[in-house]
């Protein structure tokens, strides 16, 4: 199969997908209705404007379509909206308004990047790999593991979506025989700069030491930061070595787990580096995808910055306000942790929103929830824009939701959710993270502009779909031939 020959879809894409980390989860009646009515729509809009539909798709216009009625649907369910995407009328019919409304020329740093890359030997070929089961085969490529390259990463991130600027990193796969050692990302640093002049990606290294003595973690560590010039480390607390089932917390709090969480962040700081990336949330129900501990190390290296990949967040807790009867569960368990350590704005801790957004976008009152939350306990200085992609395909769509998305007057009164306004989509979108990593933002810039590149987009054979698997099906089946991987 391939896509090329399909239907392109709208081009907000709201699954049912996942990144691989949590079953995808059905589209609920509202959700479906919004996406309803805004096929109809598209097809009436091309029709009125004398546009092929596959080329009316690729426009702003049917991103705005999209959303629009996504809001409608969504605000006519709920006594007490707290999301709205703010489209206005006139752009269901009108592209330049539609234009207006959700393009922009923010500087958008994604600190979530993912990509692989295989042997692409012929005698290998069909045998099995990780990412087989997932839709990204279906690309259009001869061999169904080149759909998972470099080269395919950069143009869904750089060509087909605003993104200025992203970080690579890594993904929980034992780092043996991993398809994204510290070798591919330094190799797609490299090749990024060759193509656009600037150092448009940045990279971190694998730190994983529950699998691994702690000196020989702390060796790799050394060798990894004294060869390649990796600007943090990942690691995933809650991903087990799959000899011992190790685990293990940042701030070794509990008996029966190994020692390494402070060992690892002093080596980190001592070797310089002091940015460490910890997967919290999606995590499957184990307890060591809690972020409780992140709290404690924070209040104790203040010269180390934490950034919290997906804040605790679990696709099964419906979020909503912080409360002390739900401080420990989803989203609230992060912040009951800073709140308990007094980390708030302008502290060393940061939440990234991937896999976050593009979850809650389908249901704009949670993401009101969310968002507010950390806006609340962080400030906007403290959130960095992260999508997880390549999972779910181009991240156009989700920044395209970000720029329309507001937090209602009742929400902000009620819960005490500060305004997300213009100033703070920016700092979102990439200034927190350029000033983060050290960025000059002007010196990241394509040699045209994003209205150009819309153009340029429109070129393009249609391809604009979720990349993750879609289905429970799917799902299980990863997860059944790849385990010890993820």
């Amino acid at each position: 199969m391939d896509w090329r020959d399909e239907d392109p879809g709208l081009p907000i894409k709201l699954g049912p997908a996942s990144n691989g980390e949590y079953l995808p989860q059905p589209l609920g009646p509202t959700v479906t209705e919004a996406l309803r009515l805004a096929r109809e729509q598209c097809d009436r809009a091309a029709r009125k404007l004398h546009m092929d539909r596959r080329e009316f798709l690729k426009t702003a216009a049917a991103s705005a379509i999209t959303l629009f009625f996504l809001d409608t649907t969504s605000a006519a369910a709920s006594a007490d909206p707290g999301g709205r995407f703010l489209i206005p009328a006139d752009a269901l019919w009108e592209p330049l308004a539609a234009e207006e409304r959700l393009t922009g020329d923010e500087f958008i740093m994604d600190v979530q990047g993912h990509l692989l890359e295989y042997d692409l030997n012929p005698a290998s070929r069909g045998q099995r790999f990780w990412g087989d089961q997932f839709p990204q085969v279906n690309c259009g490529e001869e061999d169904p593991r080149a759909c998972f390259t470099m080269t395919h990463f950069m143009e869904e991130m750089f060509l087909r979506s605003d993104t200025s600027m992203a970080v690579v990193s890594a993904l929980p796969i034992y780092p043996e025989g991993s398809p994204l050692p510290i070798e591919v990302m330094e190799e797609t640093r490299i090749a990024a700069i060759g193509l656009t002049r600037d150092d448009r990606i940045k990279i971190h290294a694998q730190v994983l030491p529950q699998i691994a003595e702690l000196g020989a973690t702390l060796e790799a560590m050394e060798e990894v930061a004294t060869n390649y010039p990796i600007e943090g480390w990942k690691t995933f607390t809650h991903f087990p070595d799959p000899v011992t089932g190790n685990h293990y917390w940042l701030d070794d709090h509990e008996d029966g787990v190994p020692q390494v969480g402070r060992a690892m962040i002093e080596k980190s700081l001592e070797l310089g580096i002091n940015r460490i990336c910890i997967h919290k949330g999606l995590s499957d129900g184990t307890k060591f995808g809690s972020p409780i501990d992140v709290g404690p190390v924070a209040r104790d290296y203040p010269e180390m910055n934490f950034i919290i990949y997906h804040c605790g967040f679990e696709v099964d807790v419906v979020e909503g306000p912080y409360t002390e009867a739900t401080r420990n569960r989803g989203v609230n368990r992060f912040i009951t942790t800073l709140k308990e350590n007094n980390i708030g704005p302008g502290g060393n801790v940061y939440g990234e929103l991937g896999s976050i957004w593009w979850y809650l976008m389908r249901t704009p009152n949670q993401a009101a929830h969310v968002l507010g939350k950390l806006l609340a306990q962080l400030g906007e200085n403290r959130i960095l824009w992260g999508t997880d992609s390549i999972f779910y395909g181009s991240p156009q769509d989700q920044i395209e939701a970000f720029r329309a998305f507001s937090i209602t007057s009742s929400y902000r009164e009620q819960h005490g959710y500060p305004v997300l306004g213009g100033r703070a989509k920016r700092r979102i979108f990439g200034l927190n993270a350029a000033e983060l990593y050290g960025v000059d933002p002007v010196k990241v810039r394509w040699d045209f502009t994003r209205a150009e590149l819309a153009e340029i987009r429109r070129t393009f054979p249609d391809i604009n779909r979720t990349l993750g698997p879609t289905s429970v099906a799917q799902y299980m089946a990863f997860h059944e031939h790849h385990r010890g991987w993820f």
